[in-house]
């Protein structure tokens, strides 16, 4: 091997730590939930060989994910960050793992009891960490530190710690010392902010006004309350503020990453780009170009590129035709292998509360107490105890998608329970019915659906890739025309508390209704047995109601 062959190939190398990979939770390659984004195991495999420095999981156990990180390590040259997006606990991702409320819940409690939601953020981050740390992954992603000023965002919403640059940062900082304390790495997202926008970045690039003086009188409030805190990391928005750099979106911009965030807010940590192959991205640019653009700009880490070889081969031709200069490489690369020995100096314990894992997943009494009690904090009930049972009746439950459905197994509380009190249940969803049709005069036709009450649920949240289209369904008309009929027996909406103020202002006020920011099955559990007439409830365990949303 001559001396340039030798040169090309460390070069390569090193280039190739600076990628950070999707792959399964799962271990074989047939189980991948999405084999469009998640390598299969062979190219996994040869690209951790070349050198590759991070994966971020998606899917799978808690048991599984601790195999495969197990797997992943032996497969690597280089010690990796494998990380995961588990703002809401692990258990939104991984089964067996504690699925926790929205942050926007805390936000609400934050406005009523300041110190007690300070208390529960720092006791959010504890339960991430430890179990993330047990499932073998070091970095997560989160929390989110954008400001969820628009309450038509349809990607950050709920995921939002906060409607305010203050209760954001309040609870943030709170959240990064209970994360810190469990000896993980964590990534401030999504700067400087994608609060304000309408469009899913998933789907299309946003654009922003905002003047640097308005993101300093907002958006960058809270990332520089978790800076303070000493946040690990920093994830870029795929966002266009056409007042800062009207060419480049935020993760390809000079202007936001070297000048905003390096110099201005002095941040001296990892940064991240968001996940390359979002359309944002893509519809612009191919992998090799959004990799230079990033990397030039200042982005350490390049976090899922749609064609990870194309996207290290452009990064080492930028550095040998100097377009882009080494040194720039040398810091990305002294700033992964800082926050490596972070990790490495944190104490071996796994944490000093009591955690096992197993087949049934992470075991914990102080996770399962907090996600109890996170859920029953944030509960808004109306007319507790006087759902009634009945015959007859129709349990109609609206869910994002059915194959399969996160929030609705088969024992699921939200169909149990109404069948328990002789409701039938009717799943409206994508790839199914909608409980309406018009009429040639405009009105809904509901009957497809039957002809006796209805209990309508909800699952309605910000997720990716949905856009606005949750906004398009006519729920209001729905409600209103089931009203009309005397055939409304009770309204549950789970996620998004804007759609609840809408449709609560309509409501009859003797309609037994919930709403909660959860959607997991204790979130579930909690709403109807609060509801059911035959059911036990405590009055005494209910928050007021948020004031954001029902003044």
């Amino acid at each position: 091997m001559n001396h340039q062959t030798h040169e090309s190939l460390r070069l390569t190398e090193q280039v190739s730590e600076l990628l950070v990979v999707r792959a399964s939770g799962h271990e074989n390659d047939n189980q991948r939930d999405y084999p469009n984004w998640e390598l299969p195991n062979h190219e996994l495999q040869r690209l951790l060989k070349v050198g590759i420095g991070g994966v971020i999981l998606f899917g799978g156990s808690c048991t599984e994910i601790q195999r495969r990180c197990h797997r992943l390590n032996q497969w690597a040259i280089k010690p990796l960050l494998l990380c995961a997006d588990i703002e809401e606990g692990v258990g939104q991702r991984f089964k067996g793992g504690t699925w926790l409320v929205p942050p926007m819940a805390l936000a609400q409690l934050y406005l009523k009891e300041p110190q007690r939601a300070m208390a529960l953020a720092k006791k959010y981050g504890e339960c991430i960490g430890m179990q993330a740390k047990l499932c073998g992954l070091n970095w997560v992603l989160g929390p989110v530190c954008d400001v969820n000023s628009n309450p038509r965002n349809p990607v950050i919403n709920v995921r939002a710690w906060g409607e305010d640059p203050q209760t954001v940062s309040k609870l943030v900082s709170a959240f990064q010392q209970g994360l810190a304390s469990e000896g993980v790495l964590s990534c401030a997202k999504h700067f400087p902010g994608h609060g304000d926008t309408e469009i899913d970045s998933h789907l299309d690039l946003p654009l922003l006004g905002q003047d640097i003086q308005q993101l300093e009188l907002c958006e960058l409030i809270p990332f520089e309350a978790a800076i303070e805190a000493g946040v690990n990391s920093v994830m870029t928005a795929h966002v266009l503020l056409k007042q800062i750099d009207p060419k480049y979106p935020a993760t390809l911009s000079k202007k936001i990453i070297s000048s905003l965030l390096r110099q201005k807010l002095n941040f001296q940590g990892l940064v991240v780009t968001d996940a390359l192959v979002m359309e944002a991205i893509t519809k612009s640019y191919s992998s090799g170009e959004a990799a230079v653009l990033a990397f030039a700009a200042g982005a350490d880490l390049i976090l899922m590129p749609q064609n990870p070889d194309e996207a290290i081969k452009a990064i080492c031709h930028a550095l040998t035709s100097k377009k882009i200069p080494m040194e720039r490489l040398e810091q990305a690369l002294n700033r992964r292998r800082k926050a490596l020995r972070k990790l490495q100096s944190f104490e071996c314990k796994v944490s000093s509360k009591t955690a096992s894992i197993n087949h049934n997943g992470i075991e914990s009494e102080q996770s399962s107490q907090l996600a109890e009690e996170l859920v029953r904090l944030s509960l808004q009930i109306r007319n507790p105890g006087t759902l009634q049972t009945q015959k007859e009746a129709i349990n109609l439950i609206r869910v994002d998608d059915v194959l399969p459905c996160q929030v609705l197994s088969q024992n699921a509380p939200a169909l149990q329970l109404p069948t328990e009190a002789g409701y039938s249940t009717v799943l409206c969803h994508k790839l199914s019915i909608t409980p309406w049709e018009k009429r040639p005069d405009g009105s809904l036709n509901l009957n497809r659906i039957g002809i006796g009450p209805v209990l309508i649920q909800l699952f309605i949240r910000g997720n990716p890739f949905v856009g606005n289209s949750n906004s398009m369904e006519p729920w209001l008309e729905t409600i209103e025309q089931l009203q009309n009929q005397q055939r409304l027996a009770g309204l549950v909406v789970y996620g998004n508390p804007y759609l609840w103020l809408e449709l609560s202002r309509c409501l009859d006020p003797n309609i037994p209704a919930a709403y909660s920011p959860g959607q997991m099955q204790e979130a579930q559990s909690q709403v109807l047995t609060n509801l059911l007439e035959d059911k036990i409830f405590d009055k005494d365990s209910q928050v007021e109601p948020w004031k954001q949303f029902t003044d």
